[in-house]
């Protein structure tokens, strides 16, 4: 169940988290400090200083980090903080990913089209 709240709420910051990875920091607070309270303020702190040193955007790194600790705290094991931090992050870069597809798939369909290629 906690798998799919992850998902669930990973998806809903993809979705509207317009602006880039500093823009989504608020949502990803609001979801996992105080809709979810799967951490404290100061454990996201810690989540957005390791972010920022990581290489690649902040908002995949910090969705693959909490989702890491909240799979972590589900279950016992390595394997539950693995699949953890896959569902968030695939969560987070699905929006991105179906829109880029369908953006993809429409000029593709386009493209043979004279005015377009006027």
């Amino acid at each position: 169940m906690i798998y799919l709240q992850l998902f669930v709420s990973y998806l809903k910051i993809g979705f509207f988290g317009f602006g880039g990875g500093y823009a989504m920091l608020s949502l990803i607070q609001n979801e996992v400090v105080v809709q979810h309270a799967w951490m404290s303020n100061a454990e996201f702190a810690d989540i957005v200083a390791v972010s920022q040193m990581t290489p690649g955007p902040i908002a995949i790194n910090s969705a693959t980090y909490v989702g890491y600790t909240v799979g972590c705290q589900a279950g016992t094991g390595c394997w539950c903080g693995i699949l953890g931090s896959v569902i968030a992050t695939f969560a987070v870069c699905l929006p991105s990913l179906t829109v880029m597809l369908l953006l993809t798939r429409f000029f593709l369909k386009i493209k043979g089209n004279r005015y377009i290629e006027g």
